[in-house]
């Protein structure tokens, strides 16, 4: 894999913040590969900043590889390799996704230990105070590139039913069937956080990059808490979905998610079949 050298986001926050959203720009397709930025002064009204904020903001997109500055061309959007690698999930079908992802994929170990479980950790998997867990950090990458940091929390119990060698080569679910846990429901959330250092040196981005924060607490059939999952991803190479329905009467419809349809399979194309 060619690692792009991750050179942070530029000094000053209106110029981090013109950063940001010109990167997320260039995600979401606002501005594609081969089109031309507008220029200098245009940029500078739209977001309402100075000139020498834009070109701050160009400076560290230049060098993070997103833009190419051409003499007489202005400035155009580079084609970004890793963006073919878009992994999509539906929100209403993504803990089998996440088990079929195991599959598709690959997770590089960044690390792996036993001690006491934090206190949101225990508290959240309602575990005594005094529980150990095993705790490991991994990074999942689609085509070379990583596009999700990992951190799981397994009470020790379990844990000591596999090694690091196995959970560095087999998704955590499958490790869970083979001790014989019979995983039954989930809780989690989705919100959005900024990349910290380590995890923005393992996500191949820039510090201070927004990232997709998703929390996970996995219960087995008797309640009790199996799983903490505190996972990161990249928002360029990493999406979540939700088909929804109108329903309801007259007067009272509203917007539903469709929960009952097949599970999607994540791609490689940003498309789910």
């Amino acid at each position: 894999m060619n690692v792009r050298p991750i050179t942070g986001l530029p000094e000053g926050g209106k110029a981090r913040r013109v950063y940001l959203l010109l990167k997320g720009e260039m995600s979401n397709g606002g501005f594609a590969p081969g089109s031309s930025l507008p220029g200098e002064q245009k940029l500078a009204e739209l977001y309402d900043v100075s000139r020498v904020t834009i070109r701050r903001a160009l400076e560290a997109l230049e060098a993070d590889g997103h833009i190419e500055r051409r003499a007489g061309s202005g400035t155009v959007v580079r084609a970004q390799g890793a963006s073919a690698g878009l992994v999509a999930a539906d929100l209403t079908t993504l803990m089998p996704q996440l088990v079929e992802m195991g599959r598709t994929t690959t997770a590089r170990l960044l690390s792996f230990s036993y001690g006491i479980a934090p206190q949101f950790v225990a508290e959240a998997m309602t575990l005594p105070a005094s529980a150990r867990v095993q705790t490991a950090i991994r990074v999942r990458l689609i085509d070379g590139n990583p596009f999700s940091h990992l951190t799981t929390y397994v009470p020790e119990a379990i844990a000591a039913h596999y090694t690091e060698a196995d959970l560095a080569t087999t998704p955590l679910f499958r490790l869970f069937e083979r001790s014989g846990v019979q995983v039954s429901s989930a809780h989690q959330s989705v919100s959005a956080t900024l990349a910290a250092p380590d995890v923005a040196e393992a996500l191949d981005v820039a510090v201070g990059t927004a990232l997709l924060s998703l929390r996970r607490v996995v219960r087995d059939t008797k309640g009790r808490g199996v799983e903490y999952l505190a996972a990161l991803y990249r928002p360029d190479l990493f999406r979540l979905e939700m088909t929804l329905d109108r329903v309801g009467r007259e007067g009272n419809r509203h917007w539903a998610p469709v929960i009952n349809q097949p599970a999607q399979k994540p791609t490689a194309n940003g498309k789910a079949k």
